[in-house]
């Protein structure tokens, strides 16, 4: 049997060398022609990559990719990787496919119901919308749409490896819907690019719609990232130039602003450092401190790789306390005098712990501090 995995891109990257994997730039007819495949040729809606995202390469496969007996999505970042974390070659494909019928990520946990989540960062109509037409075109799916909107999982990224007859049959039943709900809806043309891509975001929760009604046998794995995001690197080089300035309320300016444009910029996917969770950390610590008349962090250390640095520690000793495996040196840190009450209040209250859990853990800390 064949098999092509599609790269998806909308820049330049270094392809991995593995023919496997296959560049195919998605959205070419928007943009410059990068030298890869694009996804503007034969059967294609290229020209609508910004309301897509992704989903125009799936649909160029679809209409376009007759010579494999299995094809596959994967990102210029994002890899599906084996236990061994590392990227999934096409024998390891092919022996997970004797045994299933798909390969996908793992299930995203979200801290609410789909539908809350969904409401709280996009247009909501769109996916109000698409229950309704898949209510009307397909009710075999409506009570598992109904059920799986009101739960709080999901699938990310539009990542799967399976048959091409599969993957057309689930492209069928895809585009049939979000073509008809673009139908009923005025697609927002003002949104910012982020909140365009409404059906890129609406498909990733209908796979897992899909795969539960067609009980398909699914295998899912990790996802690992090659490099960071553009847009991640460039926030983190503006609040790493705020804390050199010591400026805390530019700093907390600027994350707001760019949390507010890309609400997914904390996501594991956009921060597979953990550096701007730590950054948010740290413009909280610093303002509270300030409101309590104590010195700032940022008055003792402004420096970017340090901060990162002190905050990990600080909030590795918090979990070898919660689990009460504290150690003689995490005693020693709390004593060194680098970090304030406050900056332990502040990684404390970020545990999910009773009110008075939190308590006992910041009484059991505040013993040592210096």
């Amino acid at each position: 049997m064949s098999m092509r995995i599609y790269t998806m891109t909308h820049k330049k990257f270094t392809p991995l060398p593995d023919p496997l994997y296959v560049p195919l730039h998605v959205g070419r007819a928007c943009g410059e022609n990068l030298g890869y495949l694009g996804d503007d040729t034969g059967e294609q809606i290229s020209a609508l990559n910004c309301y897509y995202s992704e989903l125009t390469g799936f649909y160029w496969i679809w209409k376009n990719c007759h010579d494999a007996d299995y094809v596959g999505t994967c990102h210029y970042r994002r890899y599906l990787i084996n236990e061994k974390e590392q990227i999934y070659t096409e024998k390891e494909y092919r022996e997970l496919l004797r045994k299933y019928d798909l390969v996908t990520t793992k299930k995203v946990l979200l801290n609410n119901s789909y539908y809350d989540g969904f409401l709280a960062n996009h247009n909501i109509r769109a996916l109000e919308m698409t229950g309704k037409v898949i209510t009307e075109k397909y009710p075999e799916y409506a009570d598992a749409f109904e059920q799986l909107v009101n739960g709080r999982q999901t699938y990310f990224g539009n990542i799967l490896v399976t048959s091409k007859i599969l993957f057309d049959e689930y492209a069928s039943w895809l585009f049939s819907i979000f073509f008809e709900v673009a139908e009923r809806i005025e697609l927002e043309t003002g949104e910012d690019a982020y909140h365009k891509r409404v059906f890129g975001f609406i498909s990733e929760f209908l796979l897992l719609v899909w795969v539960t009604v067609k009980k398909l046998r699914v295998y899912e794995c990790k996802v690992g990232m090659l490099g960071e995001k553009a847009e991640t690197g460039e926030l983190k080089r503006c609040l790493a130039e705020c804390f050199r300035n010591r400026d805390v309320d530019l700093a907390k300016k600027i994350f707001l602003e760019t949390r507010e444009k890309r609400p997914d910029v904390l996501m594991e996917a956009s921060d597979i450092t953990g550096e701007l969770h730590l950054c948010m950390q740290i413009i909280a610590t610093a303002g509270e401190e300030r409101n309590h008349g104590e010195t700032m962090i940022l008055e003792r250390e402004n420096d970017f790789g340090r901060l990162m640095e002190i905050f990990s520690k600080l909030n590795r000793v918090v979990s070898r306390y919660r689990e009460n495996s504290e150690s003689e040196e995490d005693i020693r840190f709390l004593g060194e005098g680098k970090i304030s009450k406050t900056a332990v209040w502040v990684a404390v209250m970020m545990g999910k712990e009773s009110e008075s859990e939190k308590k006992d853990l910041m009484d059991r800390m505040l013993k040592y501090l210096h």
